[in-house]
């Protein structure tokens, strides 16, 4: 019992369909070799210049958290976690500060809040153990807009706190690619 393709759809009518899908399919191959030809790449891990690294939290300890977990991800570079191995490390990473804010943007007429903005800012410096600074004192900073509801306060909430850990997530990124920039210890 032999079908064609064209048979298995239906009839005469779906042969043009499977065609359709052909050339679909060449325009896919084509659009794939055109971003291969301009030299477009998925993200990669970082390529650091260190091969350790020491994180001091400062009072940013969750970003800290997902920081190291960040960096350990590369098989290539070990992240210190107690201060005596400080010395040892090629780089230490001091997170400065880290602060987030939820500011009031908008109110009705009768004074209820209708939107906030959130922000995360983190303030971080890349050193040698001997002192000499890779990354001069950085601020980073993410912000969010969220429209409120007195109705739905339980659900702003939670939205507010997945909000906060994006931000974090964001900043955490943003990190990486600052410490994959440098070149020279």
């Amino acid at each position: 019992m032999k079908q064609s393709a064209a048979g298995l759809l239906g009839g005469a009518g779906d042969r043009h369909a499977l065609l359709a899908w052909s050339r679909r399919g060449v325009l896919a191959a084509g659009a794939v070799l055109t971003l291969g030809a301009c030299g477009f790449k998925l993200r990669q891990a970082p390529n650091f210049a260190f091969r350790t690294i020491y994180i001091n939290p400062g009072a940013a300890a969750s970003l800290a958290n997902e920081l190291r977990r960040s960096i350990a991800t590369s098989d290539k570079v070990q992240v210190l976690m107690e201060p005596r191995e400080m010395a040892g490390a090629d780089v230490v990473l001091e997170l400065l500060s880290s602060l987030q804010e939820k500011v009031v943007v908008a109110q009705n007429s009768s004074g209820q809040v209708q939107e906030f903005t959130l922000r995360m800012t983190v303030r971080f410096n890349l050193r040698t153990p001997a002192g000499k600074l890779l990354i001069a004192d950085a601020e980073l900073l993410q912000q969010r807009d969220v429209s409120y509801s007195e109705s739905a306060a339980l659900g702003k909430e939670a939205e507010e706190s997945l909000l906060f850990r994006s931000m974090q997530s964001e900043l955490v990124q943003q990190i990486m690619l600052r410490l994959a920039a440098v070149r020279e210890l």
